[in-house]
């Protein structure tokens, strides 16, 4: 009820400000308690314990500035980032656009970050705290060895997070997702691999919707054999199916309302590809318990939200986890982990 209040007031100003203002009230304003986890939400996915499956997505909490207001919001989990080695300002402003007919966004932020010094910091003072906060990796936008850049920063985030995700998806830098190609891809997980050493932290890889059949073979081929510990599907799109808002033909990656049935079809390739042996994320247009439902029925073990909250706001995150575990109860199962992969 108050978010409904507010969003008019948001919505009047760029999305980015709104964005920023909204980073400043979780860091300043009171903290709410935390919930106690539902039991039937809580599962083992990639050796981690987690206490429901609905986490926020990277690029909401770039500098891992307020990890723990938004675990008191109801999220199981945080993922910070995208953070590379140095400093980065990311793309010329305006980069971040509501479409607001169409319950979407289009952004080319361009990896805007802090730089990896300063977020590294900030997560190494939250070290022995409660709460499963990962950190998602890329490389700067000049830099001259990319692969480089992703091994020094698994050197550094790796003994601070509960787990890294590999960010090779990305639309708003040029070139990245070229590293999603097999060759590339394989050169750049061991180079991963070998950075990360003996540390027990998690590798989550993040992946495009904007892949072939063959693509998605490929990818979890080299997953499986490199023994990564999960997927995340997907990051926004380069396509453009049909929307209403003036700003459709803005640059940069879409999500919301409109990336939902894309980033379920991947899913559910990925699913059939893997086999089921590898856990999956789901991420992309997810807006409600139905959309969660369908996104773990179709093999997702644990789910992402972000563009759905500049519609919903902040009350989403308990809605969707007090109805996922209501729905698993009223389908007779003990465990939300039954529902994966059960469509």
């Amino acid at each position: 009820m108050l978010y409904s209040l507010c969003r008019p007031l948001l919505f009047r100003i760029p999305a980015e400000s709104a964005h920023r203002l909204t980073i400043a009230a979780l860091r300043h304003g009171p903290r709410t308690p935390r919930t106690a986890p539902l039991p039937v939400l809580c599962q083992r996915v990639a050796g981690i314990v987690f206490p429901n499956p609905v986490g926020i997505a990277a690029g909401f909490d770039k500098n891992a500035e307020v990890p723990d207001a938004l675990l008191a919001l109801g999220f199981g989990f945080v993922e910070a980032g995208t953070v590379t080695p140095l400093p980065q300002a990311g793309n010329p402003k305006p980069r971040l656009f509501r479409l607001v007919e169409d319950n979407a966004v289009i952004n080319r932020m361009g990896f805007n970050n802090d730089g990896a010094a300063k977020v590294a910091d900030r997560l190494g003072k939250r070290l022995g705290m409660p709460g499963i906060v990962g950190a998602n990796i890329g490389a700067n936008k000049d830099s001259a060895d990319r692969i480089a850049d992703y091994a020094q920063m698994t050197r550094i985030m790796a003994p601070l997070a509960s787990y890294l995700t590999v960010n090779i998806s990305s639309p708003n830098t040029p070139g990245l997702r070229a590293l999603q190609d097999p060759g590339a891809l394989t050169a750049l997980l061991d180079a991963v691999i070998e950075a990360r050493g003996l540390l027990p932290t998690r590798l989550f890889l993040k992946l495009a919707p904007d892949l072939t059949a063959t693509d998605i073979d490929a990818i979890c081929k080299i997953a499986l054999d490199k023994r990564l510990d999960a997927l995340i599907i997907t990051n926004t799109t380069i396509t453009r199916p049909s929307l209403r808002s003036k700003l459709a033909g803005e640059a940069g990656g879409l999500s919301g309302e409109p990336l939902r049935p894309l980033a379920l079809h991947i899913l559910r390739d990925f699913r059939k590809a893997s086999g089921g042996a590898i856990p999956l994320i789901g991420v992309g247009g997810i807006a409600s318990v139905d959309d969660a439902w369908a996104r773990i029925r179709a093999g997702a073990s644990l789910i992402q939200l972000y563009s759905a909250l500049v519609y919903e706001g902040p009350g989403l995150v308990r809605r969707i986890v007090n109805g996922l575990a209501e729905r698993v109860t009223a389908e007779g199962m003990s465990s939300i982990a039954e529902a994966v992969g059960s469509e």
